[in-house]
């Protein structure tokens, strides 16, 4: 899944798509190098960042997305917690809404992906932006994350998101201390028993600078985003998040050649 920011502010490269044709000639260089989903974000959601408002989100998006579908038919995902956005972008040609908040943001928004027949990406967090490092305390993260999808899970199929269309995100660095986010990943396979596809979205994040000793700049964190990439692939992600597309497919075929070789020798 590549990552396209049509956002001021994103952490690794906001701005940088400063109109729709530079975010479309974008998205099909991801594409070329090799993304299979193109997931489009008008709003940061980096811990502290502002609230953007529907209508702004929405003029964000809208022109990409349905550009961008006009030139290719890898599936879209919109990067949105808000129902008006996906609407908007489901009617010019997403089909896959993409949830941080795992609905608990905006509950509604199941309905919207139900209505469209769309995919759903339900994401692990607690609190939005501002205060969700307050919240990140666990006795056992990955058992507590466990529960709390469980509940995402459930908000969406009683407003009618069919169960074969939802995939579920654990949120590394949303609402979790480092030691939380490494647990996560590490402990990936767990996540399995939930039933439903996994996506890992480790790429570029702060917590992977922590074992570095000093900090690095976002578009700095690709060979450490490399070594948790191949970390979530081997322990059974089925889709990972990724900026640097064309570096990340080679990461990823290789954690998946090794996978294959595991499985079978075990």
């Amino acid at each position: 899944m590549g990552i396209l920011n049509v956002t001021p502010d994103s952490f690794s490269d906001g701005g940088r798509l400063s109109s729709p044709a530079a975010a479309v000639e974008a998205a099909l260089a991801m594409i070329e190098a090799g993304a299979d989903i193109i997931d489009v974000g008008g709003e940061s959601t980096r811990p502290g960042a502002r609230p953007v408002p529907a209508g702004e989100e929405r003029d964000r998006v809208v022109p990409v997305i349905a550009a961008l579908a006009k030139e290719t038919s890898v599936p879209i995902s919109i990067d949105t917690y808000k129902p008006a956005v996906a609407r908007a972008a489901l009617e010019v040609g997403a089909v896959i809404v993409n949830d941080i908040s795992g609905l608990r943001y905006e509950p509604e928004l199941a309905a919207v992906a139900a209505g469209a027949g769309a995919a759903m990406v339900l994401m692990h967090t607690r609190g939005r932006s501002a205060e969700m490092y307050r919240q990140a305390e666990y006795h056992d993260v990955v058992a507590e994350v466990l529960d709390e999808l469980r509940e995402s899970v459930a908000f969406a199929t009683a407003a009618g998101v069919d169960r074969r269309q939802i995939v579920i995100d654990p949120g590394i660095g949303f609402a979790k201390q480092v030691a939380h986010s490494y647990e996560a990943l590490a402990r990936l396979h767990e996540f399995a028993d939930l039933g439903f596809p996994i996506l890992a979205g480790p790429s570029r994040k702060s917590f992977l600078v922590r074992p570095l000793g000093h900090d690095r700049a976002p578009a700095e964190r690709d060979w450490a985003t490399a070594a948790a990439v191949t970390t979530a692939v081997l322990e059974g992600a089925h889709i990972v998040r990724v900026h640097a597309v064309a570096a990340m497919r080679d990461v990823v075929r290789i954690s998946d050649e090794i996978r294959r070789y595991h499985h079978e020798l075990a």
